[in-house]
């Protein structure tokens, strides 16, 4: 196997985020992950437990600088009228110097939580908005 270069390791500068395609430059961190959900599976004659996966649920979360009102402006009004808005989001981290770049489309998403207002004194705001999602499509991945 050929050695990794450390300049080859991906740099999160790099990434960017779409919500309902307009582009956030505000984005400070994002994270999206899958976790799946298994049901334990026991054979006869077989001491193991073994694992039969039953489904699976999609969370991450999007952390913007306080330029603008993002979960405020995307959820107050439809979440007071019982709504809820349809949302996607597609990432990409693409460091010109790594080994290639990755995109992945993230759909069905609801914000599970968002801040209406917050600030502290001689403190940069920012704001976190948690999700889930249901369904999700890699784009481009990165490959040896």
């Amino acid at each position: 196997m050929k050695k990794i270069k450390s300049n080859q390791v991906i740099n999160g500068s790099f990434g960017s985020v779409w919500v309902n395609n307009e582009k956030w430059l505000d984005i400070e961190e994002f994270e999206a992950k899958v976790s799946i959900d298994y049901e334990d599976v026991n054979m006869a004659e077989d001491l193991a437990t073994h694992k039969k996966m039953t489904g699976w649920t999609g969370e991450g979360t999007l952390k913007v600088k306080k330029v603008y009102s993002r979960g405020a402006g995307l959820l107050a009004v439809a979440v007071k009228k019982g709504i809820t808005p349809e949302v996607n989001i597609v990432g990409k981290l693409a460091d010109p110097d790594a080994f290639g770049s990755e995109r992945v489309a993230i759909k069905e998403v609801t914000f599970t939580e968002f801040m209406l207002m917050q600030f502290a004194q001689k403190s940069v705001g920012a704001e976190e908005l948690p999700f889930s999602f249901a369904d999700y499509d890699p784009i481009d991945l990165i490959s040896a």
